[in-house]
């Protein structure tokens, strides 16, 4: 399929999912070498899943799919720009490439406003709007040493 053919199929899911209940009208199609691997669209009103983008559901399924966790050789094409925990999402799974349709304005101008997070996060910990506060750190690197010290870990 085509890099177009493939855009199209990410923006009919997020039309077609949205008009059926759902969730917004996002879409997403994770493709290798011009085929479709998964595709995902919004279910995060009909899961009462905050995470269920478009984007992190086409994930999962492509991982589940080709039967590992990453995805270098595949790209994702969305119907909208990814918000911050997609894009978070796709630099994890180590996608090769992004493709997408509307934009973060398109996003906020009909209650999408992802600009709030982008401004959130570079902000110090002591001024974020949620309050954040480290405790039991030298508890905690306990596990870390562990991890550190483990022979048979698979690296990511």
């Amino acid at each position: 399929m085509t890099p177009q053919a493939l855009m199209r199929r990410a923006i009919a899911l997020s039309m077609e999912k949205m008009q059926a209940g759902s969730g917004g009208p996002f879409g997403a199609v994770i493709a290798r070498d011009g085929e479709i691997v998964a595709e995902g669209w919004n279910h995060v009103t009909s899961a009462n899943d905050p995470t269920a983008h478009a984007e992190v559901v086409a994930i999962r399924r492509a991982c589940t799919a080709l039967g590992r966790f990453d995805l270098p050789d595949c790209e994702i094409y969305t119907s909208c720009e990814p918000c911050p925990m997609c894009l978070g999402a796709i630099y994890w799974a180590r996608l090769g490439r992004i493709w997408f349709a509307n934009d973060r304005r398109d996003a906020a101008a009909i209650g999408f406003d992802d600009e709030f997070l982008y401004r959130e996060i570079p902000r110090p910990l002591a001024e974020r709007s949620i309050p954040t506060q480290q405790m039991l750190a030298e508890e905690a690197h306990t596990a870390f040493a562990a991890w550190a010290a483990k022979p048979d870990k698979i690296a990511y």
